[in-house]
């Protein structure tokens, strides 16, 4: 097709691939919980042979408890890794170099053969005929592997002096069954439309500069960071709460329990927080047509109760 070129596309691919790759933990949740609906209770030698009386009249045996299977997630996590690492725009660049550093060693050996074949053929070598006339294929060779050595070359130069733009590293979501992971996963939603928005607002409308200032634009996406990081931090503290719960006895979890129900309260407040600086930019986008104040002035006193629900959390974290 004319204006493409030849490689393939497969971001679209990918970016489907790597959000079924994450929802592999809740579909394994899932199929267990449908499982036990069908699993047969188990049996072993002593319950082929006829059951004992319980003592309670009816002769029935409570059937044993059915084990529920554990989901090992070290595949689904190695799978999401190597897929990482495969759309890395570093490791892209390093694998096109290296298969044109290869591309460019096999022409110049071409190249070097056709030579010998031209050098041979012009002095009857090769061939029954001598001069041109037999060193013709040998040329005709050298020269077509010769451009195509050359091409390799001028690629492999311009690969060496691209830059790589520094791209912000896809976020890590917490544990299907964490208290954090919910929360987080609104906020990269929200993280997600903000910027979106955010974009909308500071591109000129039909030639016109905007109608919010440029200045407010900036603020809000700097206090968005800045308050989804310290939301991340706190998430970060809930879920080491949780492992030492895990790794604590009985009788000292209702206090770690108390401790990630509170952080979990502030999580949800502060994506509360966050969403409603989405809305009001949302609000702004709409009314940046018409050039409403009330839309504008929405999206800066969001900005700045955002500023100060960030600085408030990263006190707690």
């Amino acid at each position: 097709m004319a204006g493409t070129s030849g490689r393939r596309d497969f971001s679209e691919f990918t970016a489907k691939l790597e959000k079924h790759i994450e929802r592999l933990p809740d579909y394994a949740q899932r199929a267990q919980e449908k499982l036990q609906k069908y699993v047969p209770p188990s049996t072993d030698q002593g319950a082929r042979e006829r059951p004992e009386s319980t003592g309670d009249g009816t002769g029935r045996v409570p059937r044993p408890p059915v084990r529920r299977p554990t989901v090992d997630l070290t595949v689904v996590n190695d799978v999401k890794d190597k897929l990482a690492r495969w759309n890395d725009p570093a490791v892209k660049l390093e694998r096109r170099k290296r298969w044109t550093a290869r591309a460019l060693t096999l022409w110049t050996i071409l190249t070097l053969l056709s030579v010998l074949w031209a050098l041979g053929g012009y002095f009857g070598i090769t061939g029954g005929t001598e001069g041109f006339i037999g060193a013709f294929g040998g040329i005709t060779s050298a020269v077509i592997f010769g451009v195509l050595g050359v091409q390799s070359g001028v690629r492999l130069y311009r690969l060496n002096r691209t830059e790589i733009p520094a791209t912000p590293k896809p976020t890590k979501l917490p544990a299907s069954g964490s208290a954090a992971r919910k929360p987080m996963e609104r906020l990269a939603e929200s993280e997600a439309t903000l910027a979106e928005l955010l974009d909308q607002l500071a591109a000129p409308q039909h030639g016109a500069p905007s109608s919010v200032p440029t200045v407010s634009v900036e603020d809000a996406r700097a206090t968005a960071t800045e308050a989804a990081g310290a939301l991340r931090a706190l998430a970060a503290r809930l879920q080491s709460i949780e492992r030492a719960r895990a790794a604590a006895p009985a009788g000292e979890r209702a206090a770690l329990d108390e401790a990630v129900t509170t952080l979990r309260g502030q999580l949800d407040d502060g994506v509360e927080g966050y969403g409603a600086l989405v809305a009001a930019a949302g609000k702004a986008v709409a009314a940046s047509t018409n050039g409403a104040q009330p839309a504008k002035e929405a999206l800066t006193d969001a900005t700045d109760r955002l500023a100060g629900l960030a600085l408030a959390l990263r006190e707690l974290s």
